[in-house]
């Protein structure tokens, strides 16, 4: 089975509106090398390790987990639930609790 990070790592900089040369710079890659760096991660040619994963996620606003999970559901859910504020999350997280079988 291929990573699901390529996709999701052009995804996520598409969403926040950000070109592969402004990602990189953001992380601090050099201006004439960041949109080939970005590519070729978004390309699967290389894959950034999991601390430059880390940097990305924070830069992209996304959980680093929705970069390495496998199914689209639960990437959607933990984008989902990254923006709910404490409040909600506990209520989420007491309704999935209430719903576990005994």
């Amino acid at each position: 089975m291929e990573t699901p990070t390529p996709s999701r790592l052009k995804s996520a900089r598409k969403a926040a509106g950000l070109t592969q040369q402004q990602l990189g710079m953001a992380l601090g890659m050099e201006p004439n090398t960041a949109s080939a760096r970005m590519n070729q991660y978004e390309k699967g040619k290389h894959a950034p390790d999991f601390l430059t994963m880390k940097r990305i996620a924070k830069e992209l606003d996304v959980p680093v987990a929705y970069f390495y999970c496998e199914e689209d559901v639960l990437a959607d859910l933990i984008i989902s639930i990254s923006k709910l504020n404490e409040k909600k999350l506990a209520k989420l997280i007491e309704y999935i609790e209430s719903t576990k079988e005994k």
